[in-house]
């Protein structure tokens, strides 16, 4: 699962930080992991984004790799 924390009221950040929350707490450690990070936009505003995925999921490392891969493309502007 994708998530991207909503930024029109600014609390994107508290949003983040309770998605992580409840995935520490309430989720089976052993079945799901979590990659999160975070862009400035060009406008200053903070973009949280995250992916879950379950750790028997014969492609959750191309998931975790691409999902990093696509991070940096919009974090690096084009030269």
């Amino acid at each position: 699962m994708l998530y991207i924390c909503e930024t029109g009221d600014g609390k994107q950040a508290m949003r983040s930080r309770l998605f992580s929350y409840w995935f520490t707490t309430l989720a089976d450690k052993g079945k799901y992991s979590i990659y999160q990070s975070s862009i400035v936009d060009e406008e200053g505003v903070d973009n949280y984004f995250a992916v879950i995925t379950r750790n028997d999921n014969p492609y959750a490392r191309q998931v975790m790799n691409e999902f990093y891969d696509n991070l940096y493309f919009f974090s690096h502007k084009p030269e």
